[in-house]
Order: C-alpha cells, then sequence, then structure tokens
C-alpha cells in the first residue's frame, strides 16, 4: 500500500466538534495505491490552532469522501479534475461537521506531491 497526499494545506477555518473550538483545517486530496488499484479521497480534518505555532491536528473532527476506487494507478490528468472540484467536496465534508474552511486564509504554503 502507498498512501500519498496529492495535495494539503492548512486554512484558517471554523467548527467546534466534541465541545472544542477547532480554528484551522487541513485539507489534502490523497491517493492510495496498492497491486493495480488506486483510490482518490478529499479529506477534512479541523483542529483547535490556539496561537499562531499550533499545528497539533486532534483527528476527532475529521470527514473523508472517496471520489474514485478502481483499477488504475496515479494520473495527472484525475488529479487535476479532482483538484478541480475539491473545495465543493471539502465545503459538503465540512458542513457535516457544522464547520466552514476558510479558502482565502491559508495557514501555510500547500503541498503537492
Amino acid at each position: 500500500m502507498m498512501v500519498v497526499d496529492v495535495y494539503s494545506q492548512y486554512f484558517a477555518a471554523d467548527c467546534v466538534y466534541n465541545g472544542v473550538p477547532r480554528h484551522a483545517a487541513i485539507v489534502f486530496l490523497q491517493s492510495d495505491s496498492e497491486a493495480g488499484n488506486i483510490t482518490y479521497s478529499a479529506n477534512v480534518s479541523f483542529f483547535p490552532h490556539n496561537d499562531e505555532n499550533d499545528f497539533s491536528v486532534s483527528y476527532d473532527a475529521v470527514r473523508t469522501e472517496v471520489l474514485f476506487q478502481g483499477k488504475g494507478r496515479r494520473s495527472k490528468k484525475k488529479e487535476a479534475a479532482y483538484m478541480a472540484e475539491l473545495h465543493a467536496r471539502v465545503d459538503a465534508l465540512a458542513a457535516q461537521l457544522g464547520g466552514k474552511v476558510f479558502w482565502d486564509k491559508p495557514l501555510r504554503e500547500a503541498r503537492l506531491a
């Protein structure tokens, strides 16, 4: 199994989960490949971010959506298509947690694989 974060980035966010205010989120597009099969998923995880140096991600306020699962391997074309719809998918996942990602307020530069 080879799990790769195709894209990940931290953003300012707003969410209260399990009674804990969350002020940031990490958003990522992930691929997981094994034995000729691949899965792409959109993910969001809200965490407290109580000061500008607090990037301690808590994994209780998380949502994931499988975008594709089947035969194949990593494809730049597929990844570009998934990236184009990532904001909308993550917004829907965030809403399930009662949260919101502030796309115009990145906390760190994007990481791409």
